[in-house]
């Protein structure tokens, strides 16, 4: 999986704190990974996230949260990877039957949606249950 633009940021820094335009500069001129416009629209969605802190005009990087991320991201992959395994599909029509699914059940957590489609398809997916996350 790749690596998070934050963590990567840390990386760079070798600190997990910034000022918002240090962050940006770093996000957009160092890292190259987006415009500065996108990467003020990213520090305000890690924000609402909890990836990001802000204090004392100060921006914190969350690094138990961006663990959190990062689990969350391979065990969607694991559970993409087991239903098209199951189903005999690819990975890539699993991941759409699990985008039509958002649309039924709006912003639940992606891993979850996973879950469900597999569920859905007869797939048992009793293995996962105990690594899903709260919701």
């Amino acid at each position: 999986m790749d690596m998070h633009p934050l963590e990567e940021a840390i990386k760079i820094k070798s600190s997990a704190e910034f000022t918002r335009s240090e962050l940006v500069g770093i996000l957009s001129f160092r890292l190259r990974r987006m415009s500065p416009t996108e990467a003020k629209t990213a520090i305000e969605e890690w924000i609402e996230e909890g990836l990001l802190e802000e204090r004392e005009g100060k921006l914190f990087a969350v690094v138990e949260k961006l663990e959190e991320k990062k689990e969350a991201g391979s065990l969607l992959g694991e559970i993409v990877t087991y239903i098209a395994r199951s189903l005999e599909w690819s990975e890539l029509e699993v991941i759409e039957g699990i985008k039509r699914m958002r649309e039924r059940y709006g912003d639940l957590d992606e891993v979850i949606l996973a879950y469900l489609f597999g569920m859905e398809r007869g797939v048992d997916m009793s293995k996962f249950r105990d690594r899903l996350p709260e919701f």
